[in-house]
């Protein structure tokens, strides 16, 4: 028998005030999300906290799994926005600084000014995410890590594609993977980020 299909959002916000909707639905989700967990979350529950009518809620999530779906695009989105704004944008830096910031943006779950998620709405992916989703998001990320190091007018040689893909698959699958052995049990966030730092600029000065 096939899966069911996933739930998801009925709609995108496009306007201003459809969108602050959509970001207050999200910030009470992640306190109710923080205080209860996902067994806390509930239509009325996040529709109380951010103080609209639970049908106002249904007109972008019809059930929580649509909520987390919609929150966990949330995450990605403004993780790519952060590629762009930080590493891509930037006219002014050197290839060490922006490689510095391309590979502590993607690897760090903690870093500030980025949605929360956690190992817990990592365990629920599954209820949500299709292989389809996963392919979107590496193709997202692979591009801008290609523009990334395109804008490295200074970095030479250049890497290849294939080695450009190879070092985001690592960077993306260890962050992955070590939120799924849980931050606060896999050492020291900080030492861990500059390792992967070190190991992404180790391969770049070989010639």
């Amino acid at each position: 028998m096939p899966d069911a299909p996933r739930s998801k959002p009925l709609k995108r916000p496009t306007q201003a005030r459809s969108k602050f909707t959509v970001q207050a639905i999200y910030d009470a989700f992640v306190r109710i999300w923080n205080a209860h967990g996902w067994e806390g979350v509930t239509t009325r529950a996040v529709a109380l906290e951010t103080g609209i009518a639970v049908g106002t809620l249904y007109d972008y999530f019809p059930d929580k799994e649509a909520l987390l779906s919609g929150y966990v695009r949330h995450c990605i989105e403004a993780l790519l926005a952060r590629l762009d704004a930080d590493v891509i944008v930037p006219a002014d830096i050197g290839w060490r600084e922006r490689m510095q910031r391309l590979v502590r943006i993607t690897c760090d779950t903690r870093l500030e000014g980025l949605p929360a998620f956690d190992h817990e709405m990592l365990m629920l992916e599954h209820r949500v995410a299709e292989p389809k989703h996963h392919r979107r998001v590496y193709d997202e990320l692979a591009a801008r890590w290609l523009r990334a190091f395109a804008t490295c007018t200074d970095l030479e040689p250049r890497p290849s594609p294939d080695t450009i893909h190879a070092l985001l698959t690592a960077c993306w699958g260890a962050r992955r993977y070590r939120l799924l052995l849980q931050p606060d049990a896999a050492g020291d966030n900080g030492a861990w980020l500059a390792e992967m730092e070190a190991m992404v600029m180790a391969r770049l000065a070989m010639r």
